[in-house]
Formats: structure tokens, sequence, C-alpha cells
């Protein structure tokens, strides 16, 4: 699915679910259940959260630092030749690789940095760290859109919010939130694989994102969430 048929399905199911079951549904938990509902497609370097979190004009503006630090190791250098010729020659490929491949290089470079200092100022830099590592080098629809991850963001949210007010409204509203992008996954043509390295695919073929049909079945499905928000939180 398109990434604005997850915010809104994702997001408005588990705003009425919680008005449902009569978890207080507070202006943080909504804020949480948003980045849950887009956080699974952190894999996918041109997903709504990895472009927003590292815009195109981020990018140009890393394209053009790459360059002319290639350009000052080359000229200024020359006391190390060849080797400032193989150094500024490798910083500016690097720097004409595709846009995809830049934000995954930015995100791993994130998380080194949150890896190797962040965790100085607040423990859990650490596991943001190691989230935007591994998302930057697995497949889309891999791990992050497994069962697993599921359990762990839940969890961290579970631990993170113990102490807060109101802690259980973050931690359900994360949880669901992220399971809900993976159910509507589910009903796509490719699916998730629930349980990796297990083969098992869900997958129910009834849509294929992008296509005419597809965008036929988010927008009933969207339309379907708005009528579910109306019917809680209005009706």
């Amino acid at each position: 699915m398109m990434g604005r048929a997850h915010l809104v399905i994702s997001t408005g199911v588990t705003l009425s679910v919680m008005g449902l079951a009569g978890i207080p549904v507070t202006l943080p938990a909504a804020a949480v259940a948003v980045v849950s509902s887009l956080l699974p497609d952190i894999d996918e370097p041109n997903s709504i959260l990895v472009r927003t979190a590292i815009p195109t004009g981020l990018l140009r503006v890393l394209q053009l630092v790459l360059i002319a630090g290639a350009a000052f190791i080359y000229f200024y250098g020359a006391a190390f030749s060849p080797w400032n010729l193989a150094l500024g020659g490798l910083i500016a490929v690097v720097s004409f690789l595709p846009g995809r491949t830049l934000r995954h290089i930015v995100m791993f470079m994130i998380g080194l940095g949150l890896v190797q200092f962040g965790q100085f100022f607040n423990p859990w830099n650490l596991i943001a760290g190691c989230v935007l590592m591994i998302s930057s080098l697995v497949s889309h629809r891999g791990l992050t859109h497994s069962l697993y991850a599921v359990a762990g963001w839940g969890a961290l949210l579970y631990f993170a919010a113990q102490n807060a007010e109101h802690g259980t409204s973050l931690w359900v509203a994360g949880a669901l939130s992220y399971a809900l992008h993976l159910a509507a996954d589910t009903l796509t043509n490719r699916g998730i694989r629930p349980l990796p390295p297990l083969k098992l695919r869900l997958k129910l073929k009834l849509m294929s994102t992008g296509t005419k049909w597809g965008n036929m079945v988010e927008n009933i499905c969207m339309i379907l969430t708005f009528v579910l928000l109306w019917y809680v939180f209005i009706a």
C-alpha cells in the first residue's frame, strides 16, 4: 500500500479501537500512532517517513559537499599521490549514487553516530541507532515487516512509557498501529513474511500497489476508516 493509505488506515483504526476499548486517546498517543503507521517502511528509502526525515534537498547538499571534498583531496593531497586520486575518485563516485542508495548511506551514518556518541546523552539512542543501521541494510518488507518488529517496537514503547502519564495509551497505540500496517500489506500481491527466516508468506492478493485497482482498494479502505472514526468519536 501507499504511504498515505497506511497513514490513514493504521492511525484511524488504532484510535477507533482505543476509543471503543476505553483507552484514553491522547495527543501523544495519536502522534505515536501516526509515526508507527509509517515506521515499518523505514527500510524503503522512498517512503514518506524516510523522505520527510532525509529530503531531496538535503541529499543535494550532501552531493555538493562530497564533490567539494573530493576536489579538495585531489588538489591539496598531491603529496600523497596516487592515494589522493584514489580517495578523491571514490568520494566523487559516492556523490553520484542514486538517491535511494544515498538515503541508505545517510541512515547508516546517522545510526552509527547514535551508537557511537548518542548513548552518552540518552541510552535509547543506542537502540535508535541500531534500528537505523539495520533498516538501511535489510530489504524492503523484510525484518521490519515481521512479527518480531511488532513485538520489539511494542516492548520498546512499553518500557519507555512506564513513568509517563497515560503510558498504556502510548504503547498500545504504537504496537497496534504498527501491526495494522503489516495487516494492510497482507492485502497486496507481495504480502509479508511474518516469521523470517520461515518461508511462510501472508498475502491475500487483493491488490497491487500503484495500479488503478490498487488505488481503488486503498480508497475504499480509507473511506471505511473515516466512517469508523465518525462512528466512534462523533456518532
